[in-house]
């Protein structure tokens, strides 16, 4: 039976679009609802349900304008970046639904789900190559999750390992003049720096010079939280020896974890007794072992530990410490921010998947910070180009 209508007396073309909408959205008739509601309290405007997407800033009208698709796109945070330097997305591609559920709410499309079902035929032509392709398998926790388990990892896993061959067969059948891609730090390091050289190496083999750095998100947001982003450059397109060069680190006071909490936060975030017993008990164990594992109390004039996927179980790498209380989690909208969210756009799933989303999401003021390099090289090629085009193609097809 359908859902009773929130707001009585509403014109029936009214109540149609609300239901077309939501449908979708693929959210109730309640979250939608007050899915646009709290953009309006949020931004302090009359309310309307009339303003999706929910773009953060205005798209920048600096730089060389230029397309890309957003692959593994989770919600979004390549995106935003890419779109705040003038970039504009013509395909996005995500298979988990919540994931696809606020890509919708926030950026006014649903994505294509599994990527490896998408005839690459299907995928536009495009300027930039985005993707922050699964991490699990190269992941330090991950790594020790499938060990524990005796499961394979890295490439030998293949549910997400080998997503990466079907990137580089993308990569190789659309041949993007530019890629941006983002990954933990481990990738590096995984099985004694091979899995890196079978990257490195294929994207070589391409014909792209590839460029690889592990940045801390700490200098932007106050989280520490390192990442490597892999960009490579099309060589018949830029040459041997594009003059692209990683961000330096912005300068001036460093973000404190007291910035992003909320003064109020309700009572349900904080840890209850047998919980907040069980991680100590937890943390002693580990540290008589002689190991680090355990809880982290945040310092809040300083940064976290990086958050996790896995937050929504317990919040035990970052806890905030409370007077006269047990500690608590991060408030979903606290985890948005530490992220580098802007706080109007919705949270529109529940407390477990944004923590999911968040804890597996870019952070979107580095990859910004990346992409303005990116920006800077597109400019330096339109300026150096003879025929007045920035893009090339593989048989003579200006982009």
């Amino acid at each position: 039976m359908a859902e009773s209508l929130l707001i009585r007396d509403v014109p029936s073309k009214l109540k149609n679009w609300i239901e077309t909408e939501r449908e979708q959205a693929m959210l109730s008739q309640r979250e939608y609802v007050i899915s646009v509601l709290e953009k309006a309290y949020n931004s302090k405007a009359a309310p309307t349900l009339f303003d999706a997407p929910q773009h953060p800033e205005p798209t920048s009208t600096t730089g060389t304008p230029f397309t890309f698709i957003d692959l593994f796109a989770g919600i979004g945070g390549l995106r935003l970046a890419l779109e705040r330097v003038g970039g504009r997305s013509v395909f996005s591609s995500e298979w988990d639904k919540y994931a696809q559920k606020t890509y919708r709410a926030w950026y006014g499309e649903v994505p294509e789900g599994d990527i490896r079902k998408v005839k690459i035929a299907d995928i536009p032509d495009h300027d930039i190559l985005a993707a922050g392709f699964p991490c699990q398998p190269f992941s330090i926790a991950g790594v020790s999750k499938k060990n524990s388990l005796g499961r394979p990892h890295g490439f030998k896993d293949a549910t997400q390992g080998t997503l990466f061959f079907h990137l580089a067969t993308i990569i190789e059948a659309k041949r993007p003049p530019v890629l941006l891609l983002e990954n933990v730090k481990n990738l590096r390091s995984h099985e004694k720096g091979r899995t890196w050289e079978v990257i490195r190496s294929t994207l070589e083999a391409m014909n792209y010079t590839v460029f690889a750095e592990v940045i801390d998100a700490a200098a932007w947001v106050p989280q520490h939280r390192e990442r490597v982003f892999i960009v490579g450059f099309d060589k018949g397109v830029f040459g041997d020896a594009p003059p692209f060069r990683y961000p330096v680190p912005p300068g001036g006071k460093r973000p404190k974890l007291r910035d992003i909490l909320d003064p109020n936060p309700p009572d349900r975030y904080t840890l209850t007794d047998h919980l907040w017993k069980y991680l100590q008990k937890y943390a002693e164990t580990h540290r008589l072992k002689g190991n680090g594992f355990g809880y982290g109390l945040a310092n809040l004039d300083g940064v976290t530990r990086t958050l996790s996927a896995r937050y929504y179980k317990d919040g035990s790498e970052v806890l905030i410490p409370q007077e006269g209380k047990n500690p608590r989690r991060l408030t979903p909208r606290e985890a948005q921010r530490l992220m580098g969210f802007p706080d109007h756009l919705s949270v529109v799933v529940s407390d477990t998947q944004a923590y999911r989303q968040f804890g597996n999401a870019v952070v979107p003021l580095v990859a910004e910070a990346v992409a303005k390099q990116i920006s800077a090289v597109l400019s330096w090629q339109l300026a150096r180009a003879k025929n007045g085009c920035v893009f090339k193609g593989r048989f003579g097809k200006s982009r």
